[in-house]
């Protein structure tokens, strides 16, 4: 269990979030069995727009995205059904960064649809104890969505990753609802080093309230 100061709850909710190739799934994996917590992952794979938007954007970033709005939002208050305070919850994705994408993508007229079913939603959503925020350089994210050779991330390229990472700073810079742990991960490897993941775990105990940093190698 994460541990905190005498008389202060523990999170019961914790989200990792960050651009494509951050390493998101990862440690959530890892911190679910130090933590003993179960794990809620985003349905990409299973979103049937997603291949074809990565080739033709403009086209189906419409269906995409209301794709990933429901399959979160189910996702999300389905953690609400099964009272999430009587055990700890790693998910890989906050809710409200489905918006974010949204406003990338979507042309005005859709984006203005797409909030009228946004705004209905989003209050109904349980907010984190505790957002992990994972940053990477574009060429750092580029190289690990190679390396890990999904064919549907090929089309990916550097730019679009560029604004992708601006829109998420602008994003967690604004950040409210809950303390936020910032994690630089351009220099570390969730998959080849444990004791990365392990000052990972170590930064999430101490961590207590506001915006926190922290830059392993800085």
């Amino acid at each position: 269990m994460v541990r905190k100061k005498k008389g202060d709850p523990s999170p019961r909710l914790i989200a990792i979030d960050g651009p494509i190739g951050v390493g998101k799934s990862t440690l959530s994996q890892f911190l679910a069995k130090r933590l003993g917590a179960r794990t809620v992952f985003e349905e990409v794979e299973e979103n049937p727009f997603l291949k074809p938007f990565y080739k033709d954007q403009r086209r189906y970033a419409f269906q995409a995205q209301m794709y990933f709005l429901l399959s979160r939002y189910q996702q999300q208050v389905g953690l609400k059904q099964e009272d999430l305070f009587h055990k700890v919850t790693v998910a890989d994705y906050v809710f409200q960064k489905d918006r974010l994408f949204a406003s990338l993508t979507l042309s005005p007229d859709e984006l203005a649809l797409y909030d009228r079913v946004y705004r209905t939603l989003d209050p109904q959503v349980p907010a984190p104890d505790l957002v992990v925020y994972l940053q990477a350089r574009a060429d750092v994210l580029l190289e690990r969505i190679r390396t890990r050779g999904r064919e549907w991330e090929r089309p990916v390229e550097g730019k679009w990753l560029e604004d992708v990472i601006q829109a998420y700073n602008s994003f967690f810079f604004h950040w409210k609802r809950s303390p936020i742990l910032v994690i630089n991960t351009s220099e570390i490897d969730f998959v080849e080093r444990e004791a990365h993941l392990e000052t990972v775990l170590a930064a999430i105990r101490r961590m207590r309230k506001g915006t926190q940093y922290l830059n392993p190698n800085g």
